[in-house]
């Protein structure tokens, strides 16, 4: 079956990542809360980020999607391989480049710490529900152009392997505002 390893790869990181997310929100509220001395985000404040950038990413998945099945539909050929994905892993990496982030993915800190922990969850089910739909190759028929670091044009596949490295890029940063805070409370 064609982009099979793709697939698997995706779902891997998919499930990892948010497993790995997971454990942040079990950490004690004086260490979620705690702002680094550089003024960047709290952890609570990039756990709402992550489902901030993870609902925009979606509206263009969930868009291509069904323009990609459309085509599979119609008779469009699946492309041979796999999918690219070694050219994202950058992406997951807090200091590879400098990321300039729109103001609308910016954390307001209204939800609660459970309603952006259920909304990770509802986030990570669409994107298993996306990549169902997708198990035949079908995600390669449609791309769409990422200007971040310059990425070019990403087929489905990319983009949800994107979304992942996403949340790992922002697991990277908790995990040094965590050591922060633990190095001030010594």
């Amino acid at each position: 079956m064609p982009y099979t390893e793709t697939v698997q790869k995706v779902h891997r990181i998919l499930t990892e990542t948010v497993a790995e997310i997971e454990t942040w929100f079990e950490m004690p509220e004086e260490s979620r809360s705690y702002k680094p001395q550089d003024e960047g985000w709290s952890i609570n404040e990039i756990l709402e980020h992550i489902t901030l950038t993870s609902h925009y990413l979606l509206l263009i998945i969930e868009k291509g999607c069904k323009k990609a099945l459309r085509r599979a539909s119609q008779g469009e050929p699946i492309p041979e391989g796999e999918s690219d994905l070694a050219r994202l892993e950058p992406i997951g990496h807090p200091d590879a480049f400098p990321w300039i982030r729109p103001e609308h993915m910016e954390p307001t800190r209204t939800p609660t710490l459970e309603e952006v922990r259920a909304q990770i969850q509802r986030q990570y089910q669409e994107c298993l529900r996306i990549l169902t739909a997708l198990k035949q190759g079908e995600g390669a028929l449609y791309t769409v152009r990422m200007s971040v670091q310059d990425l070019g044009k990403m087929d489905m596949y990319q983009w949800l392997y994107f979304l992942a490295l996403h949340q790992q890029r922002h697991i990277r940063q908790m995990e040094q505002v965590y050591q922060e805070w633990e190095q001030k409370r010594q």
